[in-house]
């Protein structure tokens, strides 16, 4: 293959939700659209994803993917992949690398998974499938996961490390500042913090909730908006009651105004548990915001602590407060952590350089001899 040669990829994504995961699909799938490959999502029917490609004139294949013991799935997988023509199948969750590693072996069709978190993949059988036989290579969204699939002995030779995205012209505000906080009836000199993603345990909600209610006796009582939905909700809100915040907490449920949502508030937290890499830091990092994170995973690794903002001790309440407090504090230091939060983004983090990082990989896998005979075309 040819540097100017592009192919169709098929693209796997078994979750029916729509989350930060999904989100890099479809930046790496327009991204690789404007240079001229052609991409298939395959994903289940009904899935938030499937639909939102369908919106996006995206070429899709609605396939169950019930479990890890579908085998009629595997079936109708290797027959997508070769009715749509495919070249190369992507493999963007974890029953999509089994199922659809097994469908593409069954297709003789090279195969790669992106890897998104960073605890410790589980030794045995399956994992060696997976990664030395099902697929050729893995893609590592941070040094993290690279480290946490090298512990799995996953061979370092089939690794790539690129970086998940962003996309900041997508994050342009389309409200202002005070349209959003009036429609939130939230005064326009309020500190407010931000917090996004989905509400599971790991994402360490409730942590914050313990950390803001320490802020009860200091000066600055910020307000706290929480984006996002999930199986933890109603136990986050009842905790929030327990905790007396009820006021100054407002769940505000999935969101999609998230440039607007960042553009509106203050100080953006992150205080996960744990975390592949975290692309809402990565967003409230291009939207000049400053942070207060999690030392966890790639989000450690993102954020720079001092510089676009604050990392503490996963978990720890009081280090958490603390950091809040003098984020809130201090508005000069505020202001620094904001105006470098751009620049962070063009060090590595621009959809782009991840487009550009996904390209080289598939060209590598497609020059290998063994991938087989293809019906590539020159990009427009």
């Amino acid at each position: 293959m040819t540097a100017l040669q592009t192919a169709t990829i098929v693209h796997v994504d078994a979750e029916t939700g729509f989350s930060g995961g999904e989100v890099q699909v479809f930046l790496l799938m327009q991204g690789l659209a404007k240079r001229g490959w052609r991409n298939v999502l395959v994903a289940p029917p009904a899935s938030a994803a499937l639909e939102r490609a369908a919106s996006l004139g995206i070429e899709t294949r609605p396939i169950a993917m019930r479990n890890d013991l579908h085998g009629g799935a595997v079936i109708e997988l290797r027959r997508a992949f070769l009715e749509c023509g495919g070249e190369l199948v992507h493999l963007h969750s974890g029953r999509a690398t089994w199922l659809g590693g097994l469908a593409a072996r069954l297709a003789k069709l090279p195969a790669i998974t992106t890897r998104r978190m960073d605890r410790k993949v589980r030794g045995g059988v399956r994992t060696r499938l997976v990664y030395r036989s099902l697929t050729r290579r893995v893609a590592a969204i941070s040094p993290a996961v690279v480290r946490a699939l090298e512990r799995g002995g996953v061979p370092k030779e089939r690794i790539r490390l690129i970086w998940s995205s962003i996309d900041p012209a997508a994050l342009a505000p389309r409200r202002s500042r005070e349209e959003l906080r009036a429609e939130l009836g939230v005064p326009a000199d309020a500190l407010v913090l931000l917090t996004l993603g989905a509400l599971v345990p790991r994402k360490g909600i409730d942590v914050l909730l313990a950390a803001l209610a320490e802020l009860e006796e200091e000066s600055v009582r910020p307000l706290l908006w929480v984006g996002g939905d999930g199986d933890a909700r109603a136990k986050l809100e009842k905790r929030a009651k327990k905790l007396r915040l009820a006021e100054r907490v407002r769940f505000l449920g999935a969101r999609r105004d998230v440039g607007d949502l960042l553009a509106a508030a203050d100080v953006f937290v992150m205080p996960s548990r744990r975390e592949g890499l975290g692309v809402a830091a990565l967003e409230a990092m291009s939207a000049s915001l400053p942070l207060v994170a999690s030392n966890v995973g790639g989000l450690g690794e993102a954020v720079v602590d001092g510089r676009t903002g604050l990392l503490v001790p996963p978990e720890d309440v009081s280090a958490l407060a603390a950091a809040l407090k003098r984020m809130l504090a201090d508005a000069p230091f505020r202001a620094s952590c904001a105006a470098e939060g751009p620049r962070r983004i063009l060090e590595g983090f621009h959809v782009d350089q991840m487009v550009a990082g996904y390209e080289a990989l598939y060209r590598e896998l497609l020059a290998e001899p063994s991938a087989g005979a293809s019906n590539r075309t020159p990009p427009a």
